[in-house]
C-alpha cells in the first residue's frame, strides 16, 4: 500500500469515528439546540460557564471595567452574571484580537510531502514549543511518513496580496515522534535552521493550555489552516462550538482538506483543539451520504461530493493527558517540558520559581516535571551561583555589544537557556521586520538570578499555579520586611497610577474577593486591572523593594553584574523588569570608563513610579550622561510596567511604544523582543550601516 493509500484510508476511518460519535450525541445535541431555540446564549453545564468566565477574567479575556459595567448593569444571579461576562466575547473584540491572530498565524505551516518525486502540499500543523509541530496521526501516521515531509512557514499573502517568501524547516522525528491514531494527533520534532535559529523562536509557537474554562458551548472558533494546500487563510465568521466530547469537539465552521491538523482556536487565540475531519452525514446504516442525500461511493464520488454536518478536532486537554502518560525516555520528557507549564507537562511555572521543592527520586519524572536541577546539582548551585556568559570580542564587528540584563525569578535557571530565550523573542521579532537574526553566542549575558536570591536569603519566587499561599499573607510579610514601608508605598503607588480610588473598595471588587484593607485592596485592583494573580504582583514588588531599600542587596547584584561585561566599546544594553532598574545604577555608577551605552532599552519596567526612581543613585529622573538613546516597551496589562509611558516622568525619550502582550505573559521579555518596531529598534542602533 502506498503513502497515499495508507493516508487515504486512515482518514475515512477518522471520518466513520467522527460520524458515530456524532450520532450517538444526537440525544445530548438536541437538548443543546432546542435550549438555544428558546434563547439560551451559552447551553452548556453551570460548571463549564462558570470555569469559562472565571478564565476569561484571569486571563485578561474580558476587560475589568467592561465586567463591572455590565454586572451592575441590572440586578442579576450568580449564573446570569457568569453568563454576562462570557457574552462580553461575543460582540466586540479588543484591538489585540488582531495582531495576536496574526501572532499566532506565523506559528502555523503547510506541511510538504516528497510524492512520486515531486513535493507536494500534504497537511496543515503548528508549533507547540520552541521545537515540536503538532498535526493529525492520519498526516504523519508513522516516523517514516515524517522523514518524507516538509514544513513551510509563512506560505501567505502580504497587506499588499503579494506572495510572502517561505521559510523551510525539516522534521526531526528521530528527535522526538509520538502519536495516537484515537485522538487523531501526531507531535513531532523539527529540525533547527541551518543557523541554529529554532523554529519556535523564530515564528512564535502556541501554548497548549491543560486548564478547563477556555470554550463552552456557543462560543465562537477560529482555524487558520492551509485548505486544499493552498496559501494559509482563516476561517472566523459563523463559527461556534456546537457540542463538547469528552475527548473531542464539535463545532460549525468551513474547512476543507488540507486543514487537516489546524490549530482550531478561542477569540483570545487559546489553541481549544487539533482540527483533524469534517463530520459526515450518514444514513441509518452508517453509509456516508452525498449532498444529493444520496449514499458516497468510494473510489467514484470525490471527497467535495460529501455532505458534512459538522467538524470535529481533538480537544486539547486530552492531547495533553494523553502525552503525559506515555512512556518516555528522560530527554523527550525535557522536550515536553518546553511547552510549559499551563501544558502541565512541567511542574515549575516560568512565572516564578516554587519553594526548594524536593527533587524526584525517578529521573523520568524529574525531566517531566521541569524542575530543572538534581538535589545534587541543586546543592551545588547553591554554594556556587551560576556566572554570566560572555560574548567574543569581535561580534557586531567588535565596537559595539549587545547585553542582556534579566529581571526578577531566574534564581536556579540556566543562563545559557536564559540567552537563548532572549534571542529567540528578539529573532522573533527581527524575522517580523525582515532584518538578520542574531546568534545566542554573540551577546553579553551578566547573570544575577542566583546572586540575588542568596543575599535576600530566600527564594525570590512564588508558589506555582495551584499552590493555596494568600497573596495576603505573602504581601503582609514583605511589609513587615520592609521597616521604611517602601513595599507598602510601592504597592499602593502602582494602584494608585493605575486608577484605584482613592475611599471606598476597587470597583471592581475582584469579584467575590473577601481581602480587604490598603494593601489587599491594592494588589486585588491590580490583579483585576492587568489579569495578574495577586500573589505574583506582590512578590514583583517585593524583589523591587529589596533592591532598592538595601545597599548591600544593591551592591552585590552590581559587582555580580559588572563581572560579565565588555571592558571598553559601545553597549546596546537590553534590560527587563527588575533588570532596568539595576541597568540605571549601572550606568549611572558602574560602567568601566571607556564604554558608552549607545542604546538603552527598558522593557516592562517599573522606572515610571516615584518609589523607585526617587531610590536611584543618584535619585530622580535624569537620564544618565553615558546613555545617548533610551527605548522603553511597555504593555498596558504589565502590572510592573504600570508607571509607563515613562515620557510622563523622565522628558523625552529616543522612542517608546505601547505594545500589546499575550494576556497571560504581558511581562514577558519575549513578548516584548518579539515585536518588530521594539526588535527594530535594537537592530537600528547594533548594526547602523545595514539601514
Amino acid at each position: 500500500m502506498s503513502a497515499t493509500d495508507e493516508t487515504r484510508d486512515l482518514q475515512e476511518q477518522q471520518a466513520t469515528a467522527a460520524a458515530k460519535r456524532y450520532r450517538e450525541a444526537a440525544a445530548e445535541r438536541e437538548v443543546i439546540e432546542d435550549r438555544l431555540a428558546a434563547g439560551v446564549k451559552y447551553p452548556d453545564t453551570p460548571q463549564a460557564i462558570a470555569n469559562r468566565a472565571r478564565r476569561l477574567l484571569d486571563q485578561g479575556g474580558v476587560p475589568p471595567a467592561a465586567a463591572v459595567e455590565s454586572i451592575y448593569a441590572q440586578a442579576l444571579e450568580g449564573p446570569q452574571t457568569l453568563e454576562r461576562i462570557v457574552g462580553l466575547t461575543m460582540d466586540l473584540q479588543p484591538w489585540s484580537f488582531l495582531p495576536r491572530g496574526v501572532r499566532a498565524g506565523a506559528s502555523v505551516a503547510r506541511i510538504g510531502i516528497l510524492r512520486d518525486g515531486l513535493e507536494q502540499p500534504h497537511a496543515t500543523g503548528f508549533l507547540v514549543s520552541p521545537r515540536l509541530l503538532l498535526t493529525n496521526h492520519h498526516v504523519l501516521p508513522d516516523v517514516r511518513t515524517a522523514q518524507r515531509c516538509f514544513l513551510e512557514f509563512n506560505a501567505q499573502v502580504t497587506i499588499d496580496n503579494a506572495r510572502e517568501t517561505t521559510i523551510r524547516y525539516e522534521l526531526d522525528p528521530g528527535t522526538f515522534f509520538a502519536a495516537d491514531e484515537h485522538l487523531d494527533y501526531a507531535l513531532v520534532a523539527v529540525e533547527p535552521a541551518a543557523d541554529g535559529r529554532l523554529a519556535g523562536e523564530a515564528l512564535g509557537w502556541n501554548r497548549l493550555i491543560i486548564e478547563q474554562g477556555k470554550i463552552v458551548v456557543n462560543d465562537p472558533v477560529n482555524i487558520i489552516g492551509h485548505p486544499m494546500g493552498r496559501l494559509k487563510e482563516i476561517a472566523v465568521r459563523d463559527n461556534a462550538v456546537v457540542q463538547r466530547l469528552e475527548n473531542f469537539l464539535h463545532y460549525r465552521t468551513d474547512t476543507e482538506p488540507g486543514n487537516s491538523g489546524s490549530p482550531v482556536y478561542n477569540d483570545q487565540w487559546e489553541v481549544v483543539a487539533l482540527h483533524h475531519q469534517g463530520v459526515p452525514d450518514t444514513d441509518s446504516s452508517g453509509r456516508v451520504l452525498r449532498k444529493d442525500g444520496q449514499p458516497w461511493r468510494k473510489g467514484i464520488d470525490g471527497d467535495d461530493t460529501v455532505a458534512y454536518v459538522s467538524n470535529e478536532g481533538a480537544r486539547t486537554s486530552s492531547i495533553l493527558k494523553h502525552l503525559a502518560a506515555l512512556p518516555l525516555d528522560p530527554e523527550q520528557r525535557a522536550l515536553l517540558a518546553e511547552m510549559g507549564p499551563q501544558s502541565g507537562l512541567q511542574r515549575a511555572s516560568e512565572a516564578g520559581l516554587v519553594r526548594t521543592p524536593a527533587a524526584p527520586a525517578d529521573p523520568v519524572q524529574e525531566a517531566a516535571a521541569g524542575v530543572g536541577p538534581s538535589r545534587s546539582t541543586a546543592t551545588r548551585a547553591a554554594t556556587a551561583p551560576r556566572s554570566g556568559l560572555k560574548a567574543p570580542a569581535n561580534a557586531f564587528g567588535g565596537r559595539r555589544h549587545l547585553i542582556f540584563l534579566h529581571g526578577r525569578s531566574q534564581h536556579g535557571k540556566d543562563p545559557a537557556d536564559l540567552r537563548r530565550r532572549w534571542t529567540g523573542g528578539l529573532n522573533h521579532g527581527l524575522t517580523r521586520a525582515g532584518l538578520a537574526t542574531v546568534a545566542p553566542e554573540n551577546v553579553w549575558f551578566p547573570f544575577y538570578g542566583d546572586r540575588i536570591a542568596e543575599v535576600i536569603g530566600q527564594q525570590e519566587a512564588i508558589p506555582a499555579y495551584g499552590a493555596d499561599v494568600p497573596a495576603v499573607a505573602a504581601a503582609e510579610t514583605y511589609a513587615v520586611e520592609s521597616v521604611d514601608g517602601t513595599y507598602e508605598r510601592l504597592v499602593l503607588e502602582a494602584a494608585a497610577l493605575d486608577g484605584m480610588p482613592h475611599n471606598g473598595r476597587p470597583a471592581s471588587e475582584n469579584l467575590g474577593s473577601t481581602l480587604v484593607g490598603s494593601l489587599q485592596g491594592a494588589l486585588s485592583w491590580l490583579s483585576a486591572r492587568t489579569g495578574v494573580d495577586a500573589l505574583t504582583i506582590a512578590t514583583l514588588f517585593r524583589d523591587v523593594d529589596a533592591y532598592l531599600r538595601d545597599d548591600g542587596i544593591r551592591n552585590a547584584v552590581l559587582d555580580c553584574v559588572a563581572q560579565t561585561l565588555p571592558p571598553e566599546g559601545e553597549l546596546v544594553l537590553v534590560t527587563h523588569s527588575l533588570g532596568t532598574v539595576v541597568g540605571m545604577d549601572l550606568v549611572a555608577n558602574r560602567l568601566p570608563s571607556p564604554t558608552k551605552v549607545t542604546l538603552l532599552l527598558t522593557a516592562g519596567s517599573p522606572l515610571g513610579m516615584d518609589a523607585v526612581y526617587s531610590r536611584l543613585i543618584p535619585p530622580g529622573t535624569r537620564r544618565p550622561d553615558a546613555v545617548k538613546n533610551w527605548v522603553n516597551a511597555w504593555c498596558p496589562t504589565d502590572a510592573v510596567a504600570i508607571g509607563c509611558p515613562l515620557e510622563r516622568r523622565w522628558g523625552k525619550l529616543t522612542e517608546e511604544h505601547a505594545v500589546v502582550n499575550a494576556s497571560d505573559r504581558s511581562h514577558s521579555i519575549e513578548e516584548y523582543l518579539a515585536h518588530p518596531e521594539v526588535a527594530q529598534a535594537v537592530d537600528e542602533f547594533l548594526r547602523p550601516t545595514s539601514h
